[in-house]
């Protein structure tokens, strides 16, 4: 079984060599794929997007990257895949030659287990959603309904989905070219990703969970990985056993972030989850969007161009990583500021200045 894996890291450490040697000028273009890929992106601009548009859209969206990432976490503890960039230093694969020298980037030191890729998985989920809404928007569109539907549709269809996996595969060579995955990794996470996001397309109690059940569950998924740690822990399995391999095997220590450990990223997905659940649940949300001025495109557009505008800026402040739980708790309050800051904030301002200018006019 060992020879069969050895000889499966062997295969896409090759094809990691492949990529750098023949795509060397492309890095800057794996990078940015790499970073539109973020999980962060699906919170900090997908999600104010979808959310004006149609709220049950942006809902799921949060949803299939909060719990998609929960179960990548807890599917990275399970499986304890490793990642090419340090796997090279301690196999005993290549003992008797040389190993082979990967180049590492800014973005390659991810300290987590490498299977599954999270940003393979969370960029197939929210990609899946997004289609997937703007199709079944699209084909109901009267216009289209009475225009050759049959033909359309399939047309529509066929762009959109090439667009899909041209999408995924560059998502997954990004990952393979930094060095931060296996091919075999990444493959794993999209199918997670689709299957996770079909399972949520199935799903329409999302839409109407009141506040104290999206405490339940914040605080249901938050205590099962963290109990899955201590468990393990106390039987002598250390789950944070990759932190200690990303830092000695990173080119350079200041590669190695905090926010890339594996609590980082469950306590800025409880953090949504639990800032979508008081947000929903707001009377402000109940008023600023549930009104009738919600129907009206300008009020949506001034509140998406308001949003992205906000939470660019937001995103900007980063938590001090001094002190490690200082960080963990301020990335939490900040995660949960994006979804209060979109559906409740944002709106309520949108609408006091617009009522303002129409009275103005009446006067």
């Amino acid at each position: 079984m060992d020879a069969v894996i050895d000889l499966l890291h062997s295969s896409g450490v090759e094809l990691v060599q492949y990529l750098q040697m023949n795509y060397r000028d492309s890095q800057s273009w794996f990078t940015f794929i790499s970073f539109a890929a973020d999980l962060r992106n699906t919170f900090f601009v997908f999600f104010p997007i979808w959310f004006h548009l149609c709220e049950a859209v942006g809902v799921k969206l949060i949803w299939v990257a909060v719990i998609g990432d929960w179960l990548n976490l807890i599917f990275k503890w399970i499986l304890f895949g490793h990642r090419p960039y340090w796997w090279v230093h301690e196999t005993s694969y290549y003992s008797n030659s040389s190993f082979p020298v990967l180049q590492q980037y800014p973005i390659t030191c991810e300290t987590g287990p490498g299977s599954p890729s999270g940003h393979a998985m969370g960029s197939a989920g929210v990609w899946y959603v997004m289609v997937t809404a703007f199709l079944t928007s699209t084909l109901q569109n009267k216009h289209v309904a009475y225009t050759k539907p049959l033909l359309c549709s399939r047309c529509l269809r066929s762009v959109l989905w090439t667009i899909f996996w041209l999408m995924q595969l560059c998502v997954c060579a990004s990952r393979v070219f930094v060095a931060a995955h296996f091919p075999h990794q990444v493959c794993l996470g999209v199918t997670s990703g689709l299957i996770v996001a079909e399972a949520f397309g199935r799903t329409d109690v999302i839409y109407n969970v009141k506040f104290t059940q999206y405490l339940k569950i914040t605080l249901s998924l938050f205590s099962f990985a963290l109990g899955f740690y201590l468990v393990l822990k106390v039987l002598g399995v250390d789950l944070l056993w990759s932190v200690e391999k990303a830092q000695r095997w990173c080119a350079r220590a200041e590669w190695v972030h905090i926010d890339s450990t594996p609590f980082a990223g469950l306590v800025r997905n409880m953090g949504a989850l639990f800032g979508l659940g008081l947000a929903l649940n707001s009377p402000i949300y109940a008023e600023s969007c549930k009104g009738k001025r919600s129907q009206q495109f300008s009020f949506r557009l001034s509140c998406i161009v308001a949003s992205l505008l906000i939470l660019h800026l937001f995103d900007s402040v980063k938590p001090p990583t001094q002190t490690e739980f200082l960080f963990y708790f301020l990335s939490f309050c900040k995660s949960a500021a994006v979804p209060l800051a979109a559906v409740v904030f944002v709106p309520y301002c949108v609408s006091q200045i617009v009522n303002r200018e129409e009275k103005k006019k009446l006067l």
